[in-house]
């Protein structure tokens, strides 16, 4: 077996490290940072509970004109269509003023569901560990700490066998070009690239948000595989518009992979119907 990267990203204590802060966000991107802060502000007012960073740019490591920029939004209640319309409208309107992002991506979430029981290793998780606090009170102080173990593994990427026929039909709805083809190879690129390393992360005990990394440490596991999750993630950074890609994803990379997580870990538990 190949030796995996020495594991890293965790704290003296064996605890997931929170990654990010705003003093790593590039220069180029801190106007970007700062319309965003103030337009959740506007757009939702006292119903705002909290905002986040996560992603590239809180990481410093974003690419001008590259990248996109990556909100986290809680509020008091639960959303309603109106504030999804809203953060979709308030990030188009950011992709188009600030030439520095190439698009921009909010989730949107009830404080109480960040915080239930049901979220605790899989959203939760990702605000306590993966994002940036922008704006508000700090969700993370209601959590737990994290270890990189199997339970977090199946929690927070034991679901693909679920998401699988969703791509499917997502790529059957997407225009016959290679435009169309090039946003859906990045995402789920990514997506497939982030379970490989979840799948194996409890064996290195440690954690990385870098693909290419990910992509090592997977392989050092899975030298069958390795190629295949290499690839992904160069296609994570740099999306080529190729249909045998999205097939390869769809009638052997995704299958596998989501059979040898539950093997592994089991299957995540479900979740209400949006």
């Amino acid at each position: 077996m190949v030796e995996p990267p020495v594991p890293h990203g965790l704290d003296a204590r064996g605890f997931i490290e929170r990654e990010g802060s705003l003093a790593r966000v590039p220069h180029a991107f801190r106007p970007v940072v700062a319309a965003a802060r103030d337009r959740l502000l506007d757009a939702f007012g006292t119903r705002l509970h909290s905002a986040y960073l996560y992603g590239s740019i809180p990481r410093g490591t974003a690419r001008v004109g590259r990248s996109d920029l990556d909100l986290l939004v809680a509020l008091y209640e639960e959303p309603a269509d109106a504030d999804r319309e809203a953060v979709r409208a308030l990030g188009e309107a950011l992709d188009q003023e600030f030439p520095q992002i190439d698009g921009v991506g909010t989730l949107l979430y009830g404080r109480a569901r960040l915080l239930s029981d049901l979220e605790t290793y899989d959203l939760g998780w990702f605000v306590a560990c993966l994002c940036t606090p922008l704006l508000g009170d700090d969700l993370a102080e209601y959590l737990p700490r994290y270890r990189p173990d199997s339970l977090l593994a199946r929690e927070t990427n034991g679901d693909l066998a679920l998401l699988l026929p969703r791509w499917r039909e997502r790529i059957a709805a997407a225009a016959d070009r290679a435009e169309a083809r090039r946003p859906l190879v990045r995402f789920m690129s990514r997506h497939l690239v982030r379970t490989g390393f979840t799948l194996v992360m409890p064996r290195w005990n440690g954690w990385t948000s870098d693909l290419r990394e990910m992509a090592e440490v997977f392989g050092a596991y899975y030298p069958e595989r390795a190629a295949e999750l290499r690839r992904a993630a160069e296609y994570g950074y740099e999306p080529v518009g190729d249909p045998d890609v999205l097939r390869s994803y769809m009638d052997d990379l995704g299958p596998w992979l989501a059979a040898e997580y539950a093997r592994v870990h089991g299957v995540k538990a479900p979740r209400p119907a949006p």
